[in-house]
């Protein structure tokens, strides 16, 4: 194919989920059912050809990550810098406790979601400068390959707001539930073109019949 084409994946659902919460680059497990979203996803894509596997170091994305690459017969490679956006002070607070806690630093984020910086943490334009020279670098890497990327749903918009070429205040017009499925063509013009976005697969596999296959 001449496009390079990615396959971005957010991570399963993480323990604590009940509350919208600021979890950043803690490391928060998956559920079991975070784990069997994950498997499913694997599942689906076990019919491509890859050719690399990119993830975040943080366990919640590194547990899809190693999970494909033993079907599709790779190593995958962690980066911390693909982590989600550094909370700093709020990080692992409900929403609830930081509208008491930091009621002035909270209507300040509502006022500029994208350059307002979080007590001891980043803004979501430092996320996205963190971010963005590690995906040009692996899509030039692997131009005209297959690629997977496990990774946040911060992480995963800002991919996605790219490829759109829409500006980063744009952030939360995209959804990105659990163990979503992007697919985006970059070309070697400089087009890309977003195929799926927060595609939520089932397709009917069974996990107990994935397991007795192993």
């Amino acid at each position: 194919m001449d496009a390079t084409r990615l396959y971005l994946i957010r991570h399963g659902q993480v323990t604590g989920h009940e509350k919208k919460r600021y979890n950043g680059q803690a490391n928060v497990p998956l559920t079991i059912e975070g784990q069997e979203q994950i498997d499913r996803v694997c599942e689906v894509l076990r019919c491509q050809q890859v050719h690399a596997i990119y993830t975040s170091d943080l366990d919640r994305c590194v547990y899809g990550a190693e999970q494909f690459a033993g079907m599709a017969g790779l190593k995958a490679t962690p980066d911390k810098r693909l982590r989600e956006m550094h909370c700093g002070a709020w990080q692992g607070k409900v929403w609830e406790e930081l509208q008491d806690e930091f009621p002035e630093e909270w209507q300040a984020r509502l006022r500029d979601i994208v350059h307002y910086r979080l007590p001891g943490g980043e803004s979501f334009f430092d996320a996205a400068l963190r971010v963005r020279p590690v995906v040009q670098t692996l899509l030039r890497r692997h131009a005209g390959q297959k690629v997977v990327l496990f990774g946040h749903g911060g992480v995963n918009r800002i991919v996605l707001l790219d490829a759109l070429g829409a500006p980063l205040d744009c952030a939360f017009a995209i959804d990105q539930g659990y163990a979503c499925l992007n697919i985006i063509d970059y070309f070697a013009d400089g087009r890309c073109r977003v195929r799926l976005m927060n595609g939520l697969w089932d397709c009917g596999v069974s996990l107990d019949d994935r397991r007795a296959k192993r």
